[in-house]
């Protein structure tokens, strides 16, 4: 049964109004792909639910680093190659889609090369590329995940087909809202996989157009006027009918600084509606609740006004919220890693290390290509930043940490003997190596090493003290005699006086 809005005998409706304002749709009512399509696009909290968290989660880029002299140069062209591909904007669609329907797909498209083989790495920085999500429409029948218990690609996606044609796993990547159940079929997604983000929370979202309806309402009856005029008798002539209008269209017109003259038995009110404001809003209210619990997500989150009173005074709120982005950020990992590996093959190819090899032959002349980039790959470092902290204390904290362990380090290393000293140094080490804002490359050092040097030092030191012992002795043998001899004979009157 679907709600229809008359006017003149005509029936008006929407997508909305008869998906979300049917009786059918009670607590547990199943999501089909239509359904979510339709919500995204036209409910008022259709878009929040899905890309807030995504957005929150891509509002501050990842900190690159990799270990090598020319780290600066490497970030910048990795960076650089990032978005001319535009690839958040890819891994937030694919996130999109999958949060909407509960499993989303992304591949590279290549001209010249049939989807079902496999780029070769080296010919990547060479090719045109182009991107593709897919929702599940589009992968109807590939991604159903195989139910057998005994297979080995049980619960776990392979290649993905769309219109029949099959791509290689290497070039696409599966991302599932929530994990598969065990012959749980999500009508949205068209196979036993994830489940969209509003499977939960059909329900409340269906009474939150209710409450829509309700503001339209209030808002509506809101100017209403209620003017108690006393009614003439039961014989009405023409000139009596024609005060009571004059009275209503002076009533109609009146505003400030006017003068409105009045029976004493007659009264005029606006509409009473106070009843309603502690209904209303107590509903509402339960309502985003309960939204934000069916979809596991804090409720400030879909509240307007929440960021302001979250982010500023409650502190627990916005802790709440920045663990819940952290979450999202590792469900969009995979989606990173398979961008990362394209943007690393078309940005660190072998024109840019020729380049470098140019500036910095010391250390690029005795290496070849490919151990340069398995090297700069092996070390490559993406850190996201704290969603919620100020840049500026954080550097503040960072620096005073290096100052605590640079203090602790002077006191100890002199009282130590070599075996603590490199211990107390790779203490230092792993501390500072921690501190990606103010050292973004990793300190690596032989500890075997160093704790021989430190040995050689020490007996160097010894062989030094004895040495310097031994050529001290005579010496002293000298001054005692000369203190014996110089106290059994008096010194001269002349020598005495002075």
């Amino acid at each position: 049964m679907s709600a229809t809005i008359s006017v003149n005998n005509s029936q008006l409706g929407n997508a909305l109004q008869q998906l979300l304002m049917c009786d059918e749709i009670i607590p547990g009512s199943d999501v089909s792909y239509q359904i979510c399509k339709a919500i995204y696009s036209y409910h008022v909290l259709g878009r929040k639910m899905v890309d807030s968290p995504l957005i929150m989660a891509q509002s501050k880029p990842r900190m690159i680093s990799v270990d090598s002299p020319a780290n600066d140069q490497i970030v910048k062209a990795f960076e650089k190659e990032w978005e001319e591909i535009n690839a958040d904007e890819y891994i937030s669609q694919v996130c999109s889609v999958a949060r909407i329907y509960g499993i989303g797909s992304i591949a590279v498209v290549c001209e010249g090369i049939e989807p079902n083989q496999e780029i070769p790495p080296e010919k990547m920085a060479e090719e045109e590329l182009s991107f593709n999500v897919f929702d599940p429409l589009n992968t109807a029948g590939s991604l159903v995940l195989n139910q057998n218990p005994n297979s080995m690609d049980f619960m776990k996606y392979g290649q993905i087909s769309v219109s029949g044609q099959t791509y290689h796993r290497s070039r696409t990547v599966v991302l599932m809202n929530e994990r598969p159940i065990y012959i749980e079929y999500t009508t949205s997604a068209f196979g036993f996989v994830g489940r969209s983000v509003y499977q939960r929370a059909l329900f409340p979202l269906k009474s939150f157009v209710n409450t829509m309806v309700t503001d339209d309402m209030i808002a509506t009856k809101a100017g209403l006027i209620v003017a108690k005029i006393k009614q003439p008798g039961s014989i009405i002539d023409a000139a009596m009918a024609k005060i009571a209008g004059i009275k209503r269209s002076l009533l109609r017109e009146a505003r400030t600084n006017n003068v409105l003259s009045i029976d004493i038995e007659e009264s005029i009110e606006s509409l009473n509606l106070q009843n309603i404001d502690g209904a209303g809003t107590f509903a509402r209210n339960n309502i985003l609740k309960n939204i934000a619990t069916a979809a596991d997500m804090p409720a400030k989150l879909l509240e307007n006004e929440t960021m302001v009173s979250g982010f500023g005074e409650g502190k627990e709120d916005a802790e709440n919220i920045e663990k819940y982005i952290e979450n999202i950020r590792k469900w969009m990992k995979p989606a990173y890693n398979f961008f990362d590996e394209i943007v690393m093959r078309r940005a660190w190819n072998e024109d840019f290390f020729l380049n470098l090899k140019k500036q910095y032959p010391e250390t690029y002349n005795d290496i070849d290509f490919k151990t340069f980039f398995f090297k700069c790959k092996n070390s490559f470092s993406a850190v996201w930043p704290s969603l919620l902290s100020d840049p500026e204390s954080d550097e503040k904290m960072e620096k005073s940490k290096s100052e605590a362990i640079t203090s602790v380090v002077q006191i100890l290393l002199p009282i130590a003997d070599p075996e603590n000293k490199v211990s107390i140094i790779q203490w230092m080490v792993d501390s500072i190596s921690t501190n990606k804002m103010l050292f973004p490359v990793d300190l690596v050092l032989d500890y075997e090493s160093l704790s021989e040097f430190l040995e050689e030092q020490k007996e160097q030191q010894e062989q030094m003290a004895k040495s310097a012992q031994m050529n001290a002795s005579p010496q002293s043998e000298e001054d005692e005699s000369e203190k014996e001899h110089g106290a059994a004979q008096p010194k001269p009157k002349h020598l005495a006086a002075v």
